[in-house]
């Protein structure tokens, strides 16, 4: 994710029982928390709005109809029918970005689906929530 997202002056926590990196923030906000599980960042919604102010990092976006943004952005999960507009790249289990027409971030969750599951697909969730932007505190 790289400077855009951890700027130089960023605070690192680390787990008081391994000793590992465990929570990055910038001035007291919490931008990413790495997962034991997989060694992967999971996003809060703060560090999804430093991803969508660099258009270098487009690659993990899921953009959704404007009539559910609420609905998102109070934590309801993505469904395939909701998506208008979604980055090639994004396979299952990726980290992704939620926005409405606008590029305003909605949430952060985990892909369920491929790219192209989500194109093809009429229904079925498509993106698990983990935060949405109405709920972050």
């Amino acid at each position: 994710m790289g400077l855009g997202l951890f700027p130089e002056n960023v605070k690192i926590l680390y787990s008081k029982r391994t000793g590992r990196i465990r929570y990055v923030y910038l001035e007291r906000k919490r931008l990413a928390t790495l997962r034991p599980t997989d060694g992967l960042f999971s996003l809060s919604i703060t560090g999804a709005k430093r991803i969508a102010e660099n258009k270098a990092f487009k690659k993990c976006f899921v953009t959704v109809r404007h009539d559910v943004s609420e609905f998102i952005a109070e934590g309801g999960d993505v469904f395939a029918a909701h998506v208008v507009k979604v980055n090639e790249e994004i396979r299952p289990k990726d980290e992704v970005v939620v926005v409405n027409d606008k590029g305003e971030v909605l949430a952060v969750g985990r892909a369920v689906l491929s790219s192209e599951e989500i194109k093809a697909f009429k229904k079925g969730v498509a993106v698990k929530v983990r935060h949405g932007s109405m709920r972050e505190g």
